[in-house]
């Protein structure tokens, strides 16, 4: 895909997020969502403060460099992700800070959509291209809606724009088992998805015995940690596949846990 085609994948994504939250009222940024006990206004902040890490990245490497050291440096020090978000961005209101995600959203966008598509730039894991750090930011901010739609009652509905997230959780395979400490089995298996228009994704060799299906949703949900493989619909054949969904993780940073079964659910009135 084109650098345009991906940055408006992301753009839309944020405004499916806007479009959820921004006519509610300002107490909407309380409500404490199923995520690790965040609250909408704590993942609203998140998605902000790497967005602006993404775009010093691309454009101010050095100073992307000294400030992930002092996140890193804080974090390893038993800071919580929380604590840094509050520190960085002061006295401003969650809903200031909703504000200026909005804005800078169309930036990001509009900076990454004229940028070198195979330029490398820095983050928390691997270097990346500048490909696949705008189609993180877009699986970044899906992920973490997912506890907010969740929170709402929402029922969301996904679009072509999700293949840019589950082929991100295909090419994460080996990423899932070295963060792990794993070696990384092969072959990697067969994933072969449906998609939200009816159509049929598929990744790597076809194998009778060792594949991944389901819906694209469901597998997005699981590769990154919205979902226990056991709380979807999703199919492993073989030890490989059934250990990759077990473990999947397509996002930087350390080894996190999938969340357990049952604790990650759409809210409904009781």
């Amino acid at each position: 895909m084109m650098m345009q085609d991906l940055s408006r994948a992301f753009n839309i994504e944020c405004h499916s997020i806007a479009d959820l939250l921004e006519n509610h009222r300002e107490d909407i940024f309380s409500t404490v969502t199923l995520f690790k006990g965040w609250t909408i206004g704590d993942i609203m902040a998140h998605l902000h403060l790497w967005n602006i890490a993404a775009d010093m990245t691309l454009n101010e490497p050095d100073k992307f460099q000294s400030f992930m050291m002092k996140m890193m440096s804080a974090l390893v020090g038993g800071q919580s992700h929380i604590a840094l978000q509050n520190a960085y961005f002061g006295k401003q209101s969650k809903a200031q800070i909703f504000a200026a995600w909005q804005s800078r959203c169309e930036d990001i966008a509009q900076t990454f959509a004229q940028a070198d598509p195979e330029a490398r730039v820095k983050w928390a894991g691997p270097d990346m291209s500048v490909k696949s750090c705008i189609i993180a930011r877009q699986m970044e901010h899906w992920a973490h809606a997912q506890a907010i739609f969740d929170a709402l009652g929402v029922e969301r509905k996904n679009g072509p724009r999700l293949k840019n997230i589950a082929h991100l959780g295909v090419t994460t395979y080996s990423w899932s088992f070295k963060v792990n400490q794993i070696a990384p089995p092969l072959p990697k298996p067969y994933v072969r998805l449906n998609a939200p228009g009816g159509e049929i994704w598929e990744w790597n060799d076809k194998q009778l015995d060792n594949r991944v299906t389901g819906t694209a949703e469901q597998f997005c949900q699981v590769v990154t940690q919205c979902r226990n493989i056991a709380d979807t619909e999703i199919k492993t054949i073989g030890d490989t596949a059934r250990k990759w969904m077990e473990i999947a993780q397509c996002f930087a940073g350390g080894a996190e846990t999938p969340p357990t079964k049952g604790s990650r659910h759409l809210y409904s009135e009781p």
